[in-house]
């Protein structure tokens, strides 16, 4: 728990309690919410007197991140970014450019520790959970240091959004308020390596976000050696909260499946993928879409991607069997956009030198 207020993850409502709580009127949130989540600090809250200024500074805790490092593709201008937080801790968000806007990846904690086992993120563990006002911070801080609106936000960097579910959905009523950053919910996508008890938890709180399920194996056997989670909720547990979420909301639902040279990218793989899918949202109507990845290659796995050729005959095949399926592209790959890898290596830089 922070010690001191934190006025970022606060919204117009809270604010006006503080406020009141402070002897000042409830109008000053109204002052100060849209200059809080245009980036502006205590000192630069000039429509608020001296006074009420300083006391701000004194009771309350600037979460805002610094940038600690960028990188910069000289493909395709993706921006990695390397934030340090209030504590010390960093964290990465990567800025994505395309025709349609800019989409930014952010964090939602310090670390993670679902350890699946082709990330790099999940290396070291969880440290902590990001505050909402550290996930809106992502997106004020790359938006003011590129100078571009950021228009869609996906929430796959380090750290499982449902493991953080209270402090995740506070961001996402603050980053969508009209009188903030208004960014529409339909533009924001939400990735779970498979917490049961979070999406029916997600289905309920009812916000018209994307739901992106990290699914990677078609098979408990295959997806148990990779990812962790699902020891805990098998595949038909996983996919029985996916078609309740969709029947709750009406929401299109989207699965990731990172393809691992010999591990999970054979034919037969492909096969059993799209028999486990048709069968587990027949008769509902959801139309059913898997992006495919290659996997990131980090030192510490030792996995290997495959060919694209393999890549694309995989998508093929579920395409034949009448699934969506696209093969995503692979953004800031000479600044190793993939999340997890920067910090990795600062933390590594960081206990080298201490």
């Amino acid at each position: 728990m922070l010690e001191k207020k934190d006025l970022y993850s606060m919204l117009p409502s809270e604010l006006e309690e503080y406020f009141v709580s402070l002897g000042e009127p409830k109008f000053r949130a109204k002052q100060v919410f849209p200059r809080l989540a245009a980036g502006c600090r205590i000192d630069g809250l000039t429509n608020l007197s001296k006074t009420l200024r300083e006391r701000l500074k004194a009771e309350t805790l600037d979460t805002l991140p610094t940038v600690e490092e960028k990188l910069v593709s000289k493909i395709d201008g993706t921006v990695k970014y390397l934030f340090r937080l209030f504590d010390g801790s960093c964290i990465e968000s990567v800025l994505m450019k395309y025709k349609h806007g800019n989409t930014l990846c952010i964090s939602s904690q310090v670390g993670c520790y679902m350890g699946c086992k082709f990330c790099a993120s999940t290396i070291g563990g969880k440290l902590r959970d990001l505050y909402p006002s550290e996930l809106l911070g992502q997106v004020i801080v790359a938006g003011a240091d590129s100078g571009e609106r950021v228009s869609n936000i996906v929430m796959m960097g380090i750290g499982e959004p449902l493991d953080n579910f209270d402090n995740v959905v506070k961001f996402l009523r603050l980053v969508n308020h009209p009188d903030g950053l208004n960014i529409g919910y339909r533009h924001i996508s939400l990735s779970t390596c498979g917490i049961v008890t979070g999406i029916y938890k997600l289905a309920e709180v009812d916000l018209p976000i994307t739901l992106s399920i990290s699914l990677h194996a078609a098979t408990d056997e295959k997806r148990s050696a990779i990812m962790p989670i699902n020891n805990k909720w098998k595949i038909s547990e996983l996919l029985s909260a996916c078609v309740d979420y969709y029947k709750t909301t009406g929401r299109r639902i989207s699965f990731e499946y990172t393809l691992i040279s010999g591990k999970n990218d054979t034919a037969a793989d492909a096969e059993e993928l799209a028999t486990l899918l048709n069968t587990a949202f027949r008769g509902t109507g959801a139309p059913i879409h898997v992006n495919l990845i290659r996997v990131n290659e980090v030192k510490e796995t030792g996995f290997k991607r495959g060919s694209a050729e393999t890549v694309n005959a995989f998508a093929d095949l579920l395409e034949k069997r009448g699934i969506c399926a696209t093969v995503r592209r692979r953004l800031g790959s000479d600044v190793n956009a993939a999340c997890g890898q920067l910090r990795r290596s600062r933390m590594n830089k960081e206990e080298s030198s201490s």
